[in-house]
């Protein structure tokens, strides 16, 4: 099966080997894969700030940069639920239609399109699941990172309280919010630390950025990572 690759801002930017992560567990379940490289940010923080005039011409630009009537993996819930929440709001066009249809995040197509969930992958260490929000509430993303976990050798999931709370990240409510956010983060850190995990993961890298930079500042015996690169650890 032939597959286009969507690449997050934050992912290109921030954690690169995610997305070669991606690639390779995608080919290891029998994907070829297409990436684009003219592709840029699908416009979900300029229309969550209220600039629906550019977050429009990004969306016509997306719909430009995956012309193919074929599936747009990401791994990144919170992008493809914006794209297929939001898209068709934007562009009047009944190629958004097929954006929304064919935009799918990285677990869901692992699980529930190819039924592909162990890639023999290692990962000797207790670690404990983010839900990030508009993963969970805006498309839907709950029990397909689990199931793949499941498979992964040596790791103990152990689930956090509260573990549909937010981690204060939220686009730009980091940054007009600044001490709530701050705050919302302590919590959900301390939800984790509070199982004993080694890792907090997640498919959301903006979450992620996010959690470890706390981390960082509170020097705290807890790190952040990807699902997908645990995932894709042998491959």
């Amino acid at each position: 099966m032939l597959v286009d690759l969507f690449v997050p801002c934050f992912i290109d930017q921030m954690y690169p080997d995610t997305a070669w992560s991606t690639i390779k567990l995608l080919e290891k379940a029998g994907c070829d894969v297409n990436y684009n490289p003219n592709q840029t940010c699908c416009g979900q923080p300029l229309f969550n700030g209220g600039d629906v005039k550019h977050a429009t011409k990004l969306a016509e630009k997306f719909l430009a940069d995956f012309p193919h009537d074929r599936p747009i993996i990401t791994p990144s819930a919170s992008c493809a639920a914006y794209i297929r929440n939001h898209y068709c709001n934007l562009i009047s066009t009944p190629h958004a239609e097929r954006l929304k249809r064919n935009t799918i995040e990285l677990c869901d197509f692992l699980v529930n399109h190819l039924e592909v969930d162990d890639f023999e992958a290692r990962f000797p260490h207790k670690i404990t699941y983010h839900d990030a929000c508009s993963a969970l509430r805006e498309y839907g993303l709950k029990d397909e990172p689990r199931q793949l976990l499941t498979n992964v050798e040596g790791l103990e999931l152990i689930e956090m309280p509260k573990r549909d709370q937010c981690c204060g990240f939220g686009g730009t409510f980091m940054v007009k919010y600044a001490p709530i956010s701050t705050a919302m983060t302590e919590q959900k850190v301390e939800h984790a630390l509070s199982t004993g995990a080694e890792y907090i993961v997640s498919s959301e890298a903006s979450c992620l950025i996010n959690i470890q930079s706390y981390i960082n500042a509170q020097n705290l015996p807890i790190k952040t990572i990807h699902i997908a690169d645990i995932l894709a650890q042998n491959l």
